[in-house]
Protein backbone atom coordinates (compact mmCIF):
# COMPACT_ATOMS: atom_id res chain seq x y z
CA UNK A 1 0.00 0.00 0.00
CA UNK A 2 1.63 3.35 -1.02
CA UNK A 3 0.25 6.98 -0.57
CA UNK A 4 1.50 10.12 -1.32
CA UNK A 5 0.55 13.64 -0.06
CA UNK A 6 0.64 16.40 -2.29
CA UNK A 7 0.29 20.27 -0.70
CA UNK A 8 -0.17 23.29 -1.88
CA UNK A 9 0.46 26.01 0.47
CA UNK A 10 -0.10 29.93 -0.42
CA UNK A 11 -0.04 33.00 1.42
CA UNK A 12 -1.16 36.75 0.85
CA UNK A 13 -2.71 40.03 2.18
CA UNK A 14 -6.37 38.83 2.94
CA UNK A 15 -7.69 35.46 3.69
CA UNK A 16 -10.51 35.08 0.25
CA UNK A 17 -7.18 35.62 -2.21
CA UNK A 18 -5.45 33.05 -0.47
CA UNK A 19 -8.47 30.60 -0.13
CA UNK A 20 -8.68 31.47 -3.39
CA UNK A 21 -5.43 30.37 -4.80
CA UNK A 22 -5.62 26.99 -2.57
CA UNK A 23 -8.73 26.01 -4.07
CA UNK A 24 -7.85 26.96 -7.61
CA UNK A 25 -4.99 24.08 -7.00
CA UNK A 26 -6.99 21.81 -5.25
CA UNK A 27 -9.60 21.96 -8.30
CA UNK A 28 -6.86 21.34 -10.71
CA UNK A 29 -5.09 18.38 -8.95
CA UNK A 30 -8.27 16.78 -8.41
CA UNK A 31 -9.45 17.59 -12.08
CA UNK A 32 -6.20 15.56 -12.85
CA UNK A 33 -6.69 12.93 -10.30
CA UNK A 34 -10.36 11.99 -10.50
CA UNK A 35 -10.43 10.03 -13.66
CA UNK A 36 -7.10 7.70 -12.59
CA UNK A 37 -9.05 6.68 -9.44
CA UNK A 38 -9.63 2.89 -9.61
CA UNK A 39 -11.42 1.69 -6.32
CA UNK A 40 -8.50 -0.31 -4.29
CA UNK A 41 -5.77 0.42 -6.43
CA UNK A 42 -5.57 4.22 -6.86
CA UNK A 43 -7.72 6.33 -4.36
CA UNK A 44 -7.83 9.86 -4.27
CA UNK A 45 -9.18 12.12 -1.70
CA UNK A 46 -8.67 15.40 -0.21
CA UNK A 47 -6.66 16.27 2.98
CA UNK A 48 -6.30 18.86 5.75
CA UNK A 49 -7.33 22.35 4.33
CA UNK A 50 -5.94 25.44 6.96
CA UNK A 51 -5.73 28.96 6.49
CA UNK A 52 -4.30 30.69 9.55
CA UNK A 53 -3.18 34.85 10.32
CA UNK A 54 0.43 35.61 10.05
CA UNK A 55 1.53 38.15 12.44
CA UNK A 56 4.53 41.20 11.99
CA UNK A 57 7.30 41.30 14.47
CA UNK A 58 4.90 44.29 15.92
CA UNK A 59 2.15 41.21 17.10
CA UNK A 60 -0.07 43.11 14.04
CA UNK A 61 -1.53 41.15 11.32
CA UNK A 62 0.44 41.14 8.30
CA UNK A 63 -1.49 38.35 6.26
CA UNK A 64 -2.74 35.19 5.93
CA UNK A 65 -1.06 31.25 5.01
CA UNK A 66 -2.98 28.10 3.96
CA UNK A 67 -2.46 24.95 2.71
CA UNK A 68 -4.13 22.36 0.81
CA UNK A 69 -3.47 18.57 0.99
CA UNK A 70 -4.84 16.08 -1.71
CA UNK A 71 -3.40 12.23 -0.65
CA UNK A 72 -3.07 9.42 -3.51
CA UNK A 73 -3.61 6.14 -2.27
CA UNK A 74 -3.70 2.30 -2.85
CA UNK A 75 -2.13 -0.81 -4.32
CA UNK A 76 -1.31 0.36 -7.96
CA UNK A 77 2.67 2.03 -7.32
CA UNK A 78 2.96 2.51 -10.58
CA UNK A 79 -0.26 4.06 -11.48
CA UNK A 80 -0.02 6.32 -8.09
CA UNK A 81 3.82 7.49 -8.81
CA UNK A 82 2.81 8.33 -12.54
CA UNK A 83 -0.31 10.33 -11.39
CA UNK A 84 1.88 12.29 -8.60
CA UNK A 85 3.88 12.64 -11.02
CA UNK A 86 1.53 14.70 -13.20
CA UNK A 87 0.11 16.90 -10.66
CA UNK A 88 2.00 19.69 -11.54
CA UNK A 89 -0.56 22.44 -8.74
CA UNK A 90 0.35 20.59 -6.24
CA UNK A 91 4.12 19.58 -4.79
CA UNK A 92 5.07 16.03 -2.81
CA UNK A 93 5.14 16.45 0.92
CA UNK A 94 5.40 12.78 1.93
CA UNK A 95 5.87 9.26 0.57
CA UNK A 96 4.21 6.50 2.23
CA UNK A 97 4.53 2.89 1.93
CA UNK A 98 3.02 -0.13 4.02
CA UNK A 99 1.52 -3.79 4.05
CA UNK A 100 -2.26 -3.48 2.94
CA UNK A 101 -4.61 -4.64 6.09
CA UNK A 102 -5.20 -7.79 3.63
CA UNK A 103 -1.87 -8.84 3.41
CA UNK A 104 -0.77 -7.94 7.04
CA UNK A 105 -3.46 -9.57 8.28
CA UNK A 106 -2.18 -12.83 5.79
CA UNK A 107 1.50 -12.56 6.91
CA UNK A 108 0.37 -12.57 11.01
CA UNK A 109 -1.79 -15.83 10.55
CA UNK A 110 1.37 -17.82 9.09
CA UNK A 111 3.88 -16.14 11.55
CA UNK A 112 0.89 -16.84 14.41
CA UNK A 113 0.54 -20.34 13.41
CA UNK A 114 4.09 -20.33 13.72
CA UNK A 115 4.96 -18.66 16.73
CA UNK A 116 2.20 -20.58 18.46
CA UNK A 117 4.22 -23.96 17.79
CA UNK A 118 7.32 -22.54 18.46
CA UNK A 119 5.76 -22.09 22.05
CA UNK A 120 4.34 -25.39 22.45
CA UNK A 121 7.56 -27.05 22.12
CA UNK A 122 9.13 -24.75 24.29
CA UNK A 123 6.94 -25.40 27.02
CA UNK A 124 7.12 -29.16 26.05
CA UNK A 125 10.87 -28.98 26.66
CA UNK A 126 10.88 -26.87 29.45
CA UNK A 127 8.72 -29.24 30.99
CA UNK A 128 10.88 -32.31 30.19
CA UNK A 129 13.75 -30.41 31.66
CA UNK A 130 12.23 -29.89 34.40
CA UNK A 131 11.64 -33.68 35.07
CA UNK A 132 7.75 -33.56 34.82
CA UNK A 133 5.96 -35.82 32.43
CA UNK A 134 3.54 -33.44 30.93
CA UNK A 135 2.08 -29.86 30.25
CA UNK A 136 -0.56 -27.91 30.35
CA UNK A 137 -1.16 -24.34 28.88
CA UNK A 138 -2.95 -22.21 31.64
CA UNK A 139 -3.13 -19.22 30.09
CA UNK A 140 -1.82 -17.76 26.35
CA UNK A 141 -1.46 -14.24 25.12
CA UNK A 142 -0.98 -13.26 21.24
CA UNK A 143 0.15 -10.32 20.42
CA UNK A 144 0.99 -8.69 16.85
CA UNK A 145 3.18 -5.45 15.57
CA UNK A 146 0.09 -4.34 14.11
CA UNK A 147 -0.05 -0.81 14.01
CA UNK A 148 -3.52 -0.30 11.85
CA UNK A 149 -1.67 -1.79 8.80
CA UNK A 150 -1.00 1.49 7.25
CA UNK A 151 2.03 2.69 5.19
CA UNK A 152 5.20 3.83 6.68
CA UNK A 153 7.20 6.76 5.62
CA UNK A 154 9.66 6.87 3.19
CA UNK A 155 12.70 9.09 3.42
CA UNK A 156 13.53 10.97 0.61
CA UNK A 157 15.66 14.59 -0.16
CA UNK A 158 14.02 17.87 -1.47
CA UNK A 159 16.17 17.09 -4.67
CA UNK A 160 14.57 13.23 -5.21
CA UNK A 161 10.83 15.28 -4.34
CA UNK A 162 11.27 17.87 -7.17
CA UNK A 163 10.05 16.31 -10.62
CA UNK A 164 9.74 17.82 -13.91
CA UNK A 165 6.49 17.81 -15.58
CA UNK A 166 4.53 13.84 -16.13
CA UNK A 167 7.99 12.51 -14.47
CA UNK A 168 6.93 9.28 -12.20
CA UNK A 169 7.76 9.46 -8.79
CA UNK A 170 10.67 7.21 -8.29
CA UNK A 171 9.48 4.29 -6.15
CA UNK A 172 10.56 0.92 -4.81
CA UNK A 173 8.63 -1.77 -3.11
CA UNK A 174 10.73 -2.40 -0.26
CA UNK A 175 10.20 -5.02 2.66
CA UNK A 176 9.04 -5.02 6.26
CA UNK A 177 8.80 -7.06 9.30
CA UNK A 178 5.79 -8.82 10.82
CA UNK A 179 6.07 -10.28 14.13
CA UNK A 180 3.73 -12.33 16.68
CA UNK A 181 4.60 -12.07 20.42
CA UNK A 182 3.05 -15.21 21.93
CA UNK A 183 3.25 -15.43 26.21
CA UNK A 184 1.37 -17.65 28.96
CA UNK A 185 1.39 -19.69 31.74
CA UNK A 186 2.27 -23.51 31.37
CA UNK A 187 1.09 -25.83 34.47
CA UNK A 188 3.88 -28.78 34.57
CA UNK A 189 2.36 -31.90 35.83
CA UNK A 190 3.94 -34.81 37.37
Amino acid sequence: LMSVTLTATREGADANSVQSALKQALDSALAEARPAARPGLVDVRTGNFSMYPRYSTKNTLAGWQGMAELVIEGRDLQAISQLAGRIQSMTIARVTQGLSREQREKAEGSVMSQAISRYRAHAAQVTQQFGYASSVICEANVGSNDQGGGPVPMLASAKSMAMSADAPLPVEAGQTSVSVTVSGTVQMIK
